[in-house]
């Protein structure tokens, strides 16, 4: 499972983190802190056909992207 860390970015820079390691296969799993890109990454993955699910853990968002 890959696991991408884009707390503190500026979008659109978690979409392009999100979608450089869906390019390498699913499961992966972002961090985000802030809804903007929460929502961002899970219309983009889900447009693209993954199955999202997320989390708050400790005041961040964990994104899990899937198949």
């Amino acid at each position: 499972m890959t696991k991408v860390d884009a707390r503190g970015l500026n979008c659109p820079e978690p979409v392009l983190l999100t979608k450089r390691a869906l390019e390498q296969g699913a499961p992966v799993v972002v961090l985000v802190d802030d809804k903007t890109p929460l929502m961002n990454i899970t219309r983009f993955a889900e447009n693209a056909g993954y199955q999202v699910s997320h989390e708050l853990v400790d005041g961040d968002y964990a994104i899990t992207i899937q198949a």
